[in-house]
């Protein structure tokens, strides 16, 4: 091992770096300001949609209120991280978080869809800066098993905040369109909160007159290249549940929220779950890809809700473990120098995923002629992914060794 890349003290016995839970409550509730983002305003898109029906565009830019931020992300977490290295993770997270509430709630003033979309595109910088922040913060405070819980809780907290934020959203939306837009003022609550609990992170140093390695590029590019999958796969059930329940003619609102309920609950029950493995991530994954591809291949091959359902179960309980596995695999390659800038390439591709969806599912769909066939192709892919990193199980332990250093 490198000497910087060393570890500390509480890196060697497992311990935390900070004591208590306030922190890593702040930090979880962090995690969860993108989330909001991304499905908060969901149920008042049609209301939006009616209000401004006079403007050139507005069946684009309306569903782009939507879909920006993520995008945005996707683009900027890089640089994000390349600042949290450089500026600091709790004071550019304690900045971002206000900036969020600032632009979040733009649009409670703003008249003009365009200027909305662009408030939009600022809501999505201040989410890359959060995100990759309190990931990076996660690495940064915990180690060994404790980190390893932690990222799994990161995960359900964005399963189930996603699930609430819904709620809320509808529940707010019946007072008007723009009433939701109100919920993104809690930044200003956390964020004098998290100046005041979260300590400044210790890095890890080596011996005088050791030279930091290199950025691990190659190595990191491969767990990107993997995570954008990951997020097509983990996205897929949040947004396709409802149009393949109304396929098979389910028209009752309340069969769909209450079966995509279900569904993200599943996705906490495999979080719980990755806490209680105690192998390795790699030796995992091809087991966990190829659970998520059996419940698409249910999910699309079945005329029954009952077992479309039960598909989506499956699917989730995967990508409740698959999550976390990657980010788990992401940050043990991480120095603590480099801990920002790997998060923030992490982070940005897994919001790319989460754009590219919808959109690879459409295109599979143009191309085969329903959704149901589409999902079939997806869990065919996975099933491949998941035999192609079927050979990294296989390898001694000398070579993970060897591979992990580069």
């Amino acid at each position: 091992m490198p000497a910087s890349a060393a570890p500390t003290a509480h890196e060697q016995a497992g311990d935390p770096a900070v004591g208590g839970r306030l922190p890593a409550v702040l930090l979880m509730a962090g995690s969860c300001l993108p989330i909001l983002g991304a499905v908060l305003i969901a149920p008042v898109l049609p209301r939006m949609q009616d209000h401004y029906a006079h403007v050139p565009g507005s069946e684009a830019l309306v569903p782009l209120v939507l879909a920006v931020p993520a995008l945005s992300l996707a683009v900027l977490a890089p640089f994000a991280g390349v600042l949290v290295d450089r500026l600091g993770r709790k004071r550019l997270l304690v900045v971002a978080t206000v900036l969020y509430a600032l632009f979040g709630t733009v649009p409670l003033w703003l008249g003009s869809l365009y200027g909305i979309v662009a408030s939009r595109v600022l809501v999505g910088v201040a989410e890359a800066a959060i995100m990759t922040c309190c990931t990076t913060l996660i690495g940064d405070y915990y180690s060994g098993r404790t980190r390893d819980r932690y990222l799994a809780l990161q995960t359900m907290c964005a399963s189930a905040s996603a699930t609430l934020f819904f709620v809320l959203g509808g529940a707010l939306g019946s007072i008007g369109w723009r009433a939701p837009f109100w919920l993104y003022a809690v930044g200003l609550l956390l964020a004098p909160a998290m100046a005041r609990v979260l300590p400044a992170p210790r890095p890890t140093t080596g011996p005088a007159g050791s030279v930091r390695p290199p950025f691990p590029l190659r190595r990191m590019a491969g767990i990107c290249a993997l995570t954008v999958f990951g997020a097509v796969v983990f996205y897929t059930v949040p947004v396709e549940m409802s149009y393949l329940m109304d396929d098979l003619g389910v028209r009752s609102t309340g069969a769909v929220g209450a079966a995509t309920a279900l569904a993200s609950a599943a996705t906490v029950v495999g979080s719980v779950l990755f806490t209680r493995f105690t192998d390795g991530p790699r030796r995992r994954m091809p087991f966990l890809f190829l659970l998520c591809g059996a419940g698409f291949l249910l999910m699309g091959a079945t005329d029954h809700v009952s077992l479309l359902i039960a598909g989506a179960v499956v699917n989730c309980v995967g990508t409740g473990l698959l999550l976390p596995s990657l980010l788990t695999l992401a940050l043990s390659r991480l120095d603590f120098a480099d801990r920002g800038r790997g998060t923030g390439l992490w982070t940005a591709a897994f919001f790319l995923g989460e754009f590219a969806c919808p959109l690879a599912l459409l295109a599979a769909k143009g191309m085969i002629g329903t959704l149901a066939s589409a999902v079939v192709l997806l869990g065919l892919l996975t099933a491949l992914v998941s035999a192609a990193l079927l050979p990294l199980t296989r390898r001694s332990p000398k070579a993970q060794v060897a591979a992990v250093r580069g």
